[in-house]
């Protein structure tokens, strides 16, 4: 079945690059609920002013496939797609973008090795990266590390005018660009972010008609521009999402591991393993766990990324039962108490048995001399 579309500026054309940036759904994915919930729901008030839906929340645990409903909605609505990853000492200018100096090419060639490859990858920037996005790949940084780093050399590269006149350029940050450009913007975290200034600043910018004081200029949100807020419920240092950002959303979803059948179908794509029996017992096995977990308050959580590897193990030739214990159970948890509890329900579910029989299957089919 050919799979819906619901493009929400058809006339729009959008640069081969940005082309590039729009997800591609392959050929294994399977539509949710939840993403046609949320297409449908976007598509219909898109045009209808003040009930228009354009800032989405996503909240549940990990691996419950926020990011990957993200990329999905901007395959359906045809939006290129991009994300900011949030961290606790976030700064404004992590939000807004960096105000950096030209430096001459006497003095650029007295700089340290690295500040002079970065500075010059920032000068030939055509303005399509962020900042951070050219410290990614001019130095091999995670985005939190590249937006440290974007501090340090700002520092440095002052210290390095000698007090000197010199010309500044301004450079956005992601956040910025996608909200200039109209792109589908995946905020992951915000609620881990400390300042109140800056979660005033990013509460500003979600206004339906709001904008962004640039100190080059303010910025209006593009009329396509959608942000999709993702926060996991069970994340370590996260605090309670900003009711202020949370009043700003139009659609929120609960996200929980997706149906049976979906999971089989995503960890067959991930790793390549086929074996539908062995994977219906492994799934089944993640949701007693993940309902477990949440039912007696063990923070850990069961997802899908635990599924993901566990697989690859049992792929292989490890044993289902013993990797259980180091791929999914002592990521949830390492009490004592709190994995009995785990222990308990997956043996009321003959869990451990069909586990232990799935070993052995395992074992034949890879020996078949073991057949009797």
């Amino acid at each position: 079945m050919q799979e819906q579309k619901y493009y929400l500026s058809p006339e729009r054309q959008l640069t081969d690059i940005e082309e590039k940036l729009v997800w591609k759904k392959p050929i294994s994915h399977k539509t949710s609920e939840e993403e046609r919930r949320i297409s449908q729901e976007v598509k219909r008030n898109w045009n209808r002013g003040e009930m228009k839906i354009a800032n989405i929340l996503l909240e549940g645990n990990a691996g419950s496939g926020k990011t990957q409903l993200a990329k999905a909605l901007s395959a359906s609505f045809g939006l290129p797609y991009t994300k900011v990853t949030c961290f606790a000492d976030m700064d404004k200018s992590d939000i807004i973008g960096a105000i950096l100096p030209v430096i001459s090419s006497e003095q650029l060639e007295k700089l340290d090795p690295v500040l002079q490859s970065v500075l010059k990858a920032l000068d030939e920037n055509n303005g399509f990266q962020s900042t951070t996005g050219i410290l990614m790949e001019a130095l091999g940084l995670t985005q939190v590390q590249a937006a440290l780093k974007m501090k340090q050399l700002l520092k440095l590269a002052v210290e390095q005018t000698n007090g000197e006149a010199v010309e500044y350029r301004f450079y956005p940050s992601e956040i910025v660009r996608a909200y200039q450009k109209g792109y589908l913007l995946e905020i992951q975290e915000p609620n881990v972010i400390r300042d109140a200034a800056v979660l005033m600043a990013l509460n500003s910018a979600l206004e339906l008609d709001g904008s962004i004081n640039l100190p080059t200029e303010i910025i209006r949100r593009h009329p396509d521009f959608i942000a999709v807020i993702t926060t996991n419920r069970s994340y370590v240092g996260a605090r309670p999402l900003n009711e202020a950002l949370r009043d700003r959303v139009q659609h929120s979803e609960k996200m929980d591991l997706p149906t049976k059948e979906v999971m089989v179908e995503r960890v067959k794509v991930k790793t390549g393993y086929q074996d539908e029996k062995v994977l219906s017992v492994l799934a089944d096995t993640i949701k007693i766990l993940d309902t477990t977990a949440r039912a007696n308050a063990i923070k850990g959580v069961a997802g899908m990324r635990s599924f993901f590897y566990w697989t690859d193990a049992i792929a292989g030739g490890a044993s289902a039962k013993e990797s259980l214990y180091h791929k999914v159970i002592y990521k949830i948890t390492t009490d004592s108490e709190e994995i009995r509890i785990l222990e308990e329900a997956l043996e009321k579910h003959g869990l451990i048995t069909n586990l232990e029989a799935v070993t052995s299957e395992v074992k034949k089919n890879e020996n078949p001399a073991m057949m009797p």
